[in-house]
């Protein structure tokens, strides 16, 4: 029902139209950025299997979107091993 009366709107009004696409383009890419952000190295989603799944990640792993002055590839781990 509801998209039957924003379709109504866009047909009455198409300038309508840039407005909905531009909507919709940054609803899917908050989407995909949730879902990318829940599929990330720090979230542990069943803690009986694997209580900390960050302990086990190589030093070298970049976990940041964009990393600008890190070079992750010479970073040595510092630490315990667990």
């Amino acid at each position: 029902k509801m998209i039957r009366m924003a379709m109504e709107h866009v047909k009455k009004h198409p300038g309508l139209i840039p407005q909905f696409f531009f909507i919709l383009l940054g609803m899917g890419g908050a989407s995909l950025y949730l879902v990318r952000l829940a599929k990330g190295p720090h979230v542990t989603w069943n803690k009986k299997n694997n209580p900390e799944p960050w302990n086990q990640l190589d030093p070298t792993y970049q976990y940041k979107f964009v990393a600008i002055d890190t070079d992750y590839k010479n970073l040595k781990k510092e630490g315990p091993q667990f």
